[in-house]
């Protein structure tokens, strides 16, 4: 998963979007980064966890990424973009544990007995989610888009049928549940709250909170008891690096940049095309089962999504 999110949220208003945007050969090599680096973040972390206790290395994944993130930030911008107030310190820690700790943590922890391919369209059903949470709060939404939430929500019956017949881990499935919602939560409250101007300094901040959070968990989880760093196979240490670098640095900037130079409605696709790189990296690498209710509910999740995003746009 990346760092913060838009309809869903990633942080920016739609409104702002400018008509004269054209979709450039650097815009379209910047969307196809953020289609396959982010959809390969899910086979990254089942990598990862094969060796590698799941909160602490979370943690760290994050942690790191946060201090190169903010060097960045330092080097490009000067050492006064880091600075934010009281207000927005408490507000990048809540978005943090909410994203960070409760949305990709609950995912790494599930890929523990989750496959990466499910867990990715679990996943994807934050932008119905966050629909949830503005018709909640008073928004109405189209009628379009409550029927795409309807339809993502019967392919998410299908998708955890697996779990209930005991084919996947139920623990698992409900753990990524979870995590969209926790997801959700943080990107609709990110929205609502003071944050920098400066997105890259407020991804920074919220990696950092959100790390140091899960190594906090990790330690209460017990995980460091018998931790053997020499266990740790090559694999791990590899998609790790990859996970700190590309997922969260490269990826992050790479959105952050098509957020500025591209429509929203072309950035917005990678909801939806995020959970197929994911799917058919996990079957390629992975060997991961193409199972019926895998394809069938993924489908459906993804085509809601779709719907979704595609009528949020054109209603901004």
């Amino acid at each position: 998963m990346g760092t913060s999110t838009p309809i869903d949220g990633k942080g920016t208003d739609a409104a702002t979007e400018a008509p004269r945007r054209r979709t450039t050969g650097a815009v379209w090599f910047a969307l196809a980064l953020v289609y396959v680096v982010w959809g390969s973040t899910y086979l990254g972390i089942r990598i990862v966890v094969q060796t590698m206790p799941p909160f602490l290395s979370a943690g760290a994944r994050f942690i790191t990424a946060g201090l190169v993130l903010a060097g960045i930030v330092a080097w490009r911008y000067g050492p006064s973009a880091l600075r934010i107030t009281a207000v927005q310190a408490r507000s990048l820690v809540l978005v943090g544990l909410l994203l960070i700790l409760g949305g990709n943590g609950l995912v790494v922890l599930a890929e523990t007995s989750v496959p990466s391919g499910l867990a990715a369209l679990l996943v994807a059903s934050v932008p119905m989610w966050v629909v949830v949470l503005r018709a909640a709060t008073g928004d109405r939404p189209p009628l379009r888009t409550l029927a795409g939430v309807l339809v993502g929500l019967a392919g998410l019956a299908v998708l955890t049928s697996p779990g209930l017949s005991g084919a996947v881990h139920l623990g698992g499935v409900l753990l990524v549940l979870g995590a969209a919602l926790l997801w959700s939560l943080g990107s609709f409250s990110a929205g609502r709250l003071p944050l920098p101007d400066n997105p890259f300094t407020g991804s920074a901040y919220q990696m950092l909170a959100g790390g140091a959070a899960g190594v906090v968990v990790g330690l209460l989880r017990g995980e460091q008891r018998g931790l053997d760093v020499g266990a740790f196979s090559a694999s791990s240490w590899v998609a790790l690096g990859y996970l700190v670098l590309i997922g969260s640095v490269v990826g992050f900037t790479a959105y952050a940049w098509l957020l500025q130079a591209a429509p929203l409605s072309l950035v917005a696709t990678y909801a939806y095309v995020n959970p197929v790189v994911a799917v058919a990296l996990g079957a390629l690498i992975l060997d991961e089962p193409l199972t019926l209710p895998i394809l069938l509910g993924g489908a459906i999740v993804v085509a809601a999504v779709g719907v979704i995003v595609s009528t949020e746009r054109r209603k901004k």
